[in-house]
């Protein structure tokens, strides 16, 4: 293999691939990253088997075809203190080298044709959703996805497809985030995606997506990148349950200025009282130090008495900051249970905090 590419080229393909390698067990062939050049393209791959990439070039002069593989994270670390030049890369007795001008490196290689297959489009079934929705779906329910909670399945998104619409849902046990998208489908199906693999489609893919799956795997193609990760097994939550079926107090209120009041709080606080008067909303910090912050801004709103919600701020402004439109309604039964933000399809279900 003999190939010609601009090092900034390579650097960001390089970059992408860092969080799907193994790190810490450098004799694995996972450690290192799949170099392809063939039919006039370079393609790099980097698996640590749970979850993988590839990335597609054109932007390279491909002299001689072939595989490689290099330790993705030595790779990455030359090409970066190398000028913006184009680098020669190829192989020769086992090792891959890479050189620019005077500067001449070389890693050992494992076998390229050992190098861990990724899972085939072919027998798995299109997720037929416009690709707008799909990631403005996926971006407004990810910063509710858990992290490292015990029930493994919380640690994912659950799509539910079911016959009239499409339900995509997260939760980390304080609140519940769902969009739901009205639609037919002709299978039924429930998938729970990991939360690195959320967060990858969100970094990867902008524009052009297709989306395939079976119970095991989903796999995400564009022109320059195919994303494969392992789905969740288990049983996700019965999150309809959380829902309120009736609110005793519901009014709208506008985005912006919420967002402003609750900023100013929580640089004192990341606990917020929110009290709705007949003529206005009241913001206060809740904490133990003698340090208090306290804003208000003017709105009519029906209600006869007083009520107010004790949330999070970084979990109001997850919902706020990924709404479309600049109003918002909040359903409220009860300080002491759970209130409800909803924008269009777009629902957070909070647990307040008790106080």
């Amino acid at each position: 293999m003999k190939v010609t590419i601009n090092k900034n080229v390579l650097e960001n393909i390089l970059l992408n691939t860092q969080s799907f390698i193994e790190k810490k067990d450098l004799s694995q062939i996972t450690s290192h990253v799949l170099i392809e050049a063939k039919e006039n393209q370079l393609e790099i791959r980097a698996t640590e088997k749970e979850s993988g990439i590839e990335i597609k070039s054109q932007n390279a002069n491909i002299e001689e075809e072939g595989k490689a593989t290099a330790n993705g994270k030595k790779i990455l670390d030359i090409v970066k203190i190398l000028k913006d030049e184009d680098v020669e890369i190829y192989t020769q007795n086992n090792y891959l080298h890479i050189n620019q001008k005077h500067s001449k490196f070389k890693l050992p290689m494992f076998n390229p044709n050992e190098y861990p297959s990724f899972p085939i489009i072919d027998d798995k079934a299109k997720f037929d959703i416009d690709n707008q929705t799909l990631i403005r779906s996926i971006k407004k329910i990810a910063p509710a996805i858990d992290t490292n909670n015990p029930k493994y399945e919380l640690n994912g998104a659950l799509i539910n497809i079911k016959e009239n619409k499409i339900d995509f849902v997260a939760t980390d046990t304080k609140r519940l985030a769902l969009v739901e998208i009205e639609r037919k489908n002709e299978k039924p199906l429930s998938i729970i995606i990991p939360k690195k693999a959320i967060n990858s489609i969100q970094r990867l893919f902008f524009d052009e997506i297709e989306i395939y799956y079976d119970k095991n795997t989903l796999i995400a193609k564009s022109p320059d990148f195919l994303f494969f990760t392992k789905l969740i097994n288990g049983n996700y939550p019965n999150y309809e349950r959380v829902i309120p079926q009736t609110l005793h107090h519901k009014f709208t209120l506008n985005r912006d200025q919420m967002i402003d009041a609750i900023k100013q709080i929580s640089i004192i606080s990341e606990e917020i009282k929110i009290t709705f008067t007949p003529k206005s909303v009241i913001f206060e910090s809740l904490n133990e130090d003698n340090v208090e912050a306290k804003t208000e801004i003017e709105q009519e709103i029906e209600i006869e008495d007083e009520i107010y919600i004790a949330a999070n701020a970084k979990h109001l402004l997850d919902f706020l900051t990924h709404i479309d439109k600049n109003i918002f309604e909040i359903g409220i039964n009860d300080p002491q249970l759970a209130f409800m933000l909803k924008s269009e399809n777009f629902i957070t279900v909070m647990m307040p905090i008790i106080i």
